[in-house]
């Protein structure tokens, strides 16, 4: 298991399209990802379940994944949370 924490930069939080890309970079990669963020651990690749988190900009998550293409998936995914793409 690869797990790696970051803080939330882009503008507009993990909500709508910035969800939505994030979910689709998800899943991308054969590995189980989730993401935790104030107690909460949802699946990365479920749409209702990071949206349901409703992260905001600041916040501290972190993402953990476990497969064989595990590394690049968090770290993917934390470069994805921290810039501000739309």
């Amino acid at each position: 298991m690869y797990t790696e924490k970051t803080v939330v930069r882009c503008a507009s939080g993990l909500h709508n399209k910035q969800a939505t890309y994030f979910i689709q970079k998800a899943n991308d990669f054969k590995s189980n990802i989730w993401i935790e963020a104030d107690e909460r651990r949802i699946n990365a690749k479920s749409l209702l379940g990071v949206l349901s988190m409703a992260v905001v900009t600041g916040t501290e998550v972190t993402i953990s994944a476990d497969g064989s293409d595990e590394a690049e998936a968090v770290k993917t995914l934390s470069s994805v949370l921290e810039k501000d793409l739309f």
